[in-house]
């Protein structure tokens, strides 16, 4: 049995508890479609004194999407370990996609970072969230921790670049107006 599978063995042996199956598919589903994180941004923008922090966000939601579910995805075409070890009894319905990277880790760190990035303190709740989320898809048995890991570091340079751009934007769009 290879490392991966040796964590993810692990956590179902040692980790599940009824606690944590009734929470896990909650927690997960936080994460489907960047669902939360579409909130988080939508709520964000709204408000001028977070809008910008809610358009990077926005923004790296959007990039995450592109580099994950229609770049890397589809190029890496990884199996589940759902389908693999088909004996686990999963409990969410399993997905359809290929495994790498997360796409649920990708957008909760593509969207914390941006927070972070943006200087907004609501970075704090959403490292915790977004941990929690990659976390779920473990305990899930629908990735292995190479997927989460990818996801977590695809996410954080996502989030950095969209805050980045965003930032370098607004600066040109400031000196241009003074032309």
């Amino acid at each position: 049995m290879d490392a991966e599978f040796y964590v993810l063995e692990w956590i179902q042996r040692y980790g599940r508890t009824p606690f944590f199956d009734s929470i896990m598919p909650w927690i997960t589903a936080l994460g489907n479609g960047g669902a939360i994180w579409i909130i988080c941004a939508g709520v964000m923008i709204i408000f001028p004194k977070t809008r910008r922090a809610g358009l990077a966000v926005a923004l790296a939601l959007v990039l995450e999407a592109i580099c994950c579910n229609l770049l890397l995805k589809p190029m890496v075409s990884r199996v589940r370990p759902c389908d693999v070890n088909t004996a686990v009894q999963l409990l969410i319905a399993r997905p359809v996609d290929f495994s790498f990277p997360s796409g649920h880790t990708g957008a909760s760190f593509a969207a914390t970072a941006a927070l972070f990035f943006a200087r907004s303190l609501w970075w704090r709740p959403a490292v915790v969230i977004a941990f929690l989320i990659g976390y779920s898809r473990l305990y899930l048995y629908v990735h292995y921790p190479s997927d989460v890991l990818g996801g977590l570091i695809l996410g954080i340079a996502i989030g950095w670049l969209a805050s980045s751009a965003l930032q370098h934007f607004m600066e040109r769009r400031k000196e241009n107006l003074f032309l």
